[in-house]
């Protein structure tokens, strides 16, 4: 039997096939801000940051969403984890030379896979003097889709994702050139 396009039932049914496809790949991949409120944002460039709050190694609790004005790095790390090892001092350097500007770092531990004591640890030998929050039920990082360790998100003072780095260890140059747009923005 040949398939012919010349067949008019064969092509509508072709042609419905198609339209079908298309419909179901735009419902699929749908902007999930216009999904309704109980939804939560793509954590990709362009959309809004998923909010979260957290507990702090000091024992307060922070929200995202309250630091709006200013320009966050929500880094996603954990202290086994050897390129974040190694990207720790860049974060540091980074914060110390720009938290002046309206800067913050928050870098969320991935307690889940992590213990809180080292977490705590890590901080203290690396003398870390931005903020370290604990993901201990792994909202955030299922939240932020965490793919792999460390995975930052550059926010901007709106609160939208603006530069997504997955993986590491970022270099100085590549998180100063990441944020600097971001900082020379009037809040």
């Amino acid at each position: 039997m040949k398939l012919t396009i010349n067949d008019p039932r064969r092509w509508w049914a072709f042609v419905a096939a198609v339209l079908l496809a298309a419909g179901a790949w735009t419902w699929l991949t749908r902007d999930v801000q216009s999904a309704g409120a109980d939804r939560v944002a793509s954590p990709r460039e362009g959309f809004p940051a998923p909010d979260f709050t957290l507990d702090t190694l000091s024992g307060d609790s922070i929200a995202l969403s309250s630091l709006r004005g200013k320009v966050v790095v929500v880094n996603l790390w954990a202290s086994w984890c050897a390129p974040c090892r190694a990207e720790m001092p860049a974060l540091q350097r980074l914060y110390d030379s720009n938290r002046d500007r309206g800067l913050v770092v928050l870098a969320v531990n991935s307690t889940i896979q992590d213990t809180e004591a080292a977490a705590r640890a890590f901080a203290d030998e690396m003398d870390l003097t931005f903020t370290v929050v604990l993901d201990r039920d792994g909202s955030v990082s299922r939240r932020y889709l965490l793919r792999a360790l460390p995975s930052t998100f550059i926010v901007d003072r709106d609160g939208l994702i603006r530069s997504v780095v997955i993986g590491g260890p970022a270099s100085d140059a590549l998180l100063q050139s990441k944020i600097e747009p971001l900082l020379a923005e009037s809040p």
